[in-house]
């Protein structure tokens, strides 16, 4: 069956591949390096602002033939859960991991009373817009960073319904 070795799950309080996990997130980032401007915040990272991250978000990750294949961090209060860093190694995409990783945070979302997903996106990135619509999302905003007088990015939600009474 195609997915089935795929494995999502939080990030065990134990996880300390930072090195591993860095590495996958500018491969995932890389094809993005000569399309986007301002350059991606994944490089600015390293593995101990990752590991930094992870304690102050939440952290999954999947695996695929029992080795590392993506991950994705989230972080808020309810009612919104801010996405970021969604990235799957370039050699596995197109294996349904990166909407495996959405499917398994969308979950949490819900049963940690969240009823909104939220992200954002470069402008540039117009594949990365189509494939958060598939996903349910909606184009909500466009914003620029800092020190631009253009949109270099959008926001993007997801509403996932009122949470069912315990």
């Amino acid at each position: 069956m195609p997915g089935s070795r795929i494995v999502v799950q939080r990030a065990p309080k134990q996880f300390r591949k930072w090195d591993l996990l860095l590495e996958l997130l500018r491969a995932a980032f890389a094809s993005q390096e000569n399309r986007v401007n301002p350059p991606s915040s994944v490089n600015t990272l390293d593995a101990g602002s990752l590991a930094e991250k992870s304690s102050q978000e939440h952290l999954f990750l999947a695996s695929f033939a029992s080795e590392l294949a993506g991950c994705v961090f989230a972080r808020g209060r309810p009612p919104v859960l801010y996405v970021s860093k969604l990235a799957v190694w370039p050699r596995l995409q197109g294996r349904g991991i990166g909407r495996r990783l959405m499917s398994a945070l969308e979950l949490f979302a819900r049963e940690s009373g969240h009823t909104v997903l939220e992200l954002e996106t470069r402008i540039e990135l117009t594949e990365n817009h189509r494939t958060f619509e598939s996903l349910g999302f909606s184009k909500v905003s466009e914003h620029a960073h800092e020190g631009y007088d253009h949109p270099t990015y959008i926001r993007m939600r997801k509403f996932l319904g009122a949470v069912p009474a315990a």
